[in-house]
């Protein structure tokens, strides 16, 4: 159990609020933003703190981190705020649904990462750091997902895959086994990748084809 801060007063940070409350060991203390964003004193009864402050009311010795923010920017907004609380010295929690199918929930998953119900994550795959899966994956055998990776749902995961950092799953996507999926790459709803993608290109059809003259980061 950690007593815990929640980054953030959108949707994804009232939403993991509640799934902490009410599927988890760990006691929700706080959230915090940067201070620009604070229009009042508390964010579901709780204190909002500022984020340049947090440490000093906070100590890091005492509380731990969530920071469950979306994909924007291709997840490197969350990257960039995973690092801060890093330099401030904290560690995180991550929360993994009671509801998901993992069988080695410990040693595969990295931390701050957002797992909800009826992901389905099966033997021999490993997780990084800063992932997100929203509800109803299936990510399959043996394969690497690497840090800062965003998932929506009904995202299918064959087996042996590679999942580079920063890359996105629209709704509904499909990755063939065996395939690597670039660096950035950002799969689009109900898109089937059958061959291996480049850095930061967008993928979108069935079979998905690139988009030629944009990257990822310059759409989402």
């Amino acid at each position: 159990m950690a007593k815990v801060i929640i980054f953030g007063v959108l949707d994804t940070a009232e939403l993991a609020h509640y799934y902490l409350e009410h599927d988890s060991e760990h006691e929700v203390v706080a959230f915090s933003v940067n201070r620009e964003y604070i229009q009042e004193e508390s964010f579901r009864g709780l204190p909002l703190v500022a984020f340049e402050d947090v440490e000093t009311i906070f100590p890091p010795s005492e509380f731990s981190f969530f920071a469950p923010m979306t994909g924007r920017n291709m997840n490197r907004n969350r990257e960039a705020i995973y690092n801060e609380v890093k330099a401030k010295g904290y560690k995180f929690i991550s929360y993994i649904s009671s509801h998901a199918t993992i069988l080695d929930r410990k040693n595969v998953v990295g931390d701050n990462c957002f797992i909800l119900e009826d992901n389905t994550i099966q033997p021999f795959t490993t997780v990084g750091n800063n992932v997100v899966m929203w509800s109803g994956n299936h990510i399959g055998h043996h394969g690497k997902i690497k840090d800062h990776v965003f998932f929506t749902s009904h995202v299918v995961m064959s087996g042996h895959c590679v999942i580079e950092s920063y890359s996105f799953f629209g709704v509904n996507s499909t990755i063939r086994d065996y395939m690597t999926i670039a660096q950035g790459t950002l799969v689009g709803m109900a898109s089937a990748i059958t061959k291996d993608t480049e850095e930061w290109g967008i993928y979108i059809g069935n079979p998905a084809k690139k988009v030629p003259g944009k990257k990822s980061f310059e759409a989402y």
